[in-house]
């Protein structure tokens, strides 16, 4: 009926209001975000507007944290995300599966309690760490802290703290000091670098050669 109407001389009036229903509906970053696990507001986290988080109850999300569009955090079996780690867009992050268990139990899976292979398993994502857009993360996953997790990846393995990340499956290419070293003379990243420890370490071995 729609395309009907589109098609007729009323076709300038009804794209006219589709278009502004769609400005109206765009996704938008809210300033904000009431951690039930810890029952504390962190005032500089800013999620998506089409964020999609199942059990929030469940969602540990410390502050100054940066979620994109359109990402899902599957907070079913506890997802804790530490301060300062950026998301991109259209992420997503599971703390359970149900899909073996599924075929392991047949008709009986939705009436059983013991859900033979059934995955239900933690995840966290360590402070300061960056998502790149389209990463999946699957259960019992641990993402160290200072992270940088490239776009497109895979995580079905936890990754130690200050790796560099990518592929499919996931696995280790780098280390952010390969990035972050270069700045290491600004005055201001002097005072403000995110891991004292790391900059120390590695300050101290450039004077030492």
């Amino acid at each position: 009926m729609l395309k009907v109407i589109y098609l007729s001389p009323l076709g300038y009036l009804v794209s006219i209001i589709q278009n502004l229903v769609s400005i109206i509906h765009q996704p938008f970053m809210v300033y904000g975000f009431y951690n039930r696990v810890t029952s504390q507001f962190m005032k500089n986290t800013r999620v998506s507007s089409s964020l999609k988080i199942v059990k929030k109850s469940q969602l540990d999300l410390k502050d100054s944290v940066w979620i994109g569009h359109y990402c899902v955090l599957d907070a079913s079996n506890c997802l804790t995300i530490e301060k300062g780690v950026q998301m991109g867009s259209h992420i997503s992050i599971y703390t359970h599966t149900s899909h073996i268990s599924i075929r392991l139990m047949g008709d009986s899976y939705m009436s059983s309690n013991n859900r033979v292979g059934y995955v239900n398993e933690a995840v966290s994502i360590g402070e300061y760490s960056f998502i790149g857009d389209s990463t999946i993360i699957f259960p019992g996953v641990s993402v160290g802290k200072g992270c940088l997790i490239k776009a497109g990846s895979i995580l079905n393995r936890s990754v130690p703290d200050f790796s560099i990340v990518s592929g499919v499956p996931a696995k280790v290419v780098g280390h952010i000091i390969d990035i972050d070293s270069k700045f290491f003379d600004n005055e201001i990243v002097k005072k403000t670098y995110f891991d004292k420890n790391l900059f120390e370490k590695h300050t101290k071995g450039l004077r030492d050669e």
